[in-house]
């Protein structure tokens, strides 16, 4: 059996069907995908799994837990205050450091959550609301990733892709498809992972929450941080998809990701700390944040503080987008210009 070999330079054929029933075939061949529904799957044990362990971990603060609790912070925080009238009293500081500012201020009960004394502790959706988003957006990123790289990395293996050319030789219109239901299913998946968030948050709080209530100008913060996952999840998985289809198989593209940040963000951070602010999975990071990412770049020689660089949302995400953009062209632009084999 020859090999189909289809040519960027051979004479075009009138492309059949358009736009529209090209995007419903890559509908139906993305759904169509068991992998993916493996990786769903798993995702939905591993939510399950995980709401079940926080049912197990917290637990609701009964009026004698709390009492207790409270007695044993208040004895806490006298001892503290001891050790601090002592320090006042006995302490010989350097001549350039105030003696309140050697032994430290002194310690209230608001400086000592009342969690530190509750075992099991309660969950709490007002403290633990906005980081659990982030985590979200995180998974979601990477199960993104992983979804949109084994789609395009199953049409190269199978060959479907070729074959796809013989129906629609127009090379960007195939591609501008496949873009377009990744970008949808990411961006659905994004949303998906911060409302099964929201829902896992829902019933630890109802059923071992504390009654601790939301601070101001919680959901906002809450909604944004979502939002940004959101296109985080996006853009996760327009790479996921653009990197394999460059190198034009999931298991290389994985091995080009582990490399990558396994190995090169490493060697960045120890050897190249100034050029942290570059990094994938700190812009990744930086995006999601509230206040963004504030990053340790050098250290002064002489004085030993620290040069901090603040990475905010709008310079990390700018940068993910224009890497993600970049990626997909190329793969683009060889798509269009390599032969098929």
């Amino acid at each position: 059996m020859s090999a189909v070999q289809t040519r960027a330079d051979a004479p075009a054929t009138t492309p059949a069907g358009r736009f529209g029933g090209l995007l419903t075939a890559e509908v139906h061949r993305f759904a169509a995908r068991r992998f993916i529904h493996v990786l769903l799957l798993l995702a939905t044990l591993g939510w399950v799994t995980a709401t079940v362990i926080g049912l197990l971990a917290f637990a609701s603060p009964t009026p004698e837990r709390l009492a207790a609790a409270e007695e044993a912070r208040a004895e806490q925080v006298e001892m503290q205050n001891e050790g601090r009238e002592q320090c006042l009293r006995d302490a010989e500081p350097p001549d350039d450091v105030p003696l309140d500012d050697w032994c430290g201020p002194e310690t209230t009960t608001a400086d000592v959550p009342l969690d530190w004394f509750l075992s099991p502790a309660p969950f709490s959706f007002a403290a633990d609301g906005v980081g659990g988003a982030v985590g979200f957006s995180a998974a979601g990123s990477v199960l993104a990733f992983l979804v949109a790289a084994t789609f395009v990395g199953a049409e190269w293996s199978t060959r479907s892709m070729v074959a796809l050319l013989f129906w629609e030789t127009r090379r960007p219109r195939v591609l501008g498809a496949k873009i377009a239901v990744v970008t949808v299913a990411s961006a659905v998946l994004g949303m998906v992972a911060q409302a099964a968030w929201l829902a896992m948050a829902g019933l630890w709080q109802t059923f071992v929450g504390d009654d601790t209530a939301l601070p101001d100008g919680f959901w906002p913060e809450l909604l944004g941080t979502a939002g940004r996952g959101v296109l985080l999840t996006t853009l996760a998985g327009l790479l996921g998809f653009g990197l394999t289809n460059l190198v034009r198989n999931t298991g290389a593209a994985l091995g080009v990701g582990f490399v990558y940040f396994a190995v090169l963000e490493t060697a960045v951070r120890a050897l190249r700390p100034e050029w942290q602010p570059w990094l994938l999975t700190n812009n990744a990071t930086a995006l999601v944040l509230p206040d963004g990412l504030t990053l340790t770049t050098a250290y002064d020689q002489l004085t030993g503080q620290p040069t901090e660089y603040l990475l905010g949302n709008l310079q990390a995400g700018v940068f993910m987008a224009v890497v993600t953009a970049m990626v997909l062209a190329v793969g683009i632009v060889l798509f269009s210009r390599r032969d098929l084999h």
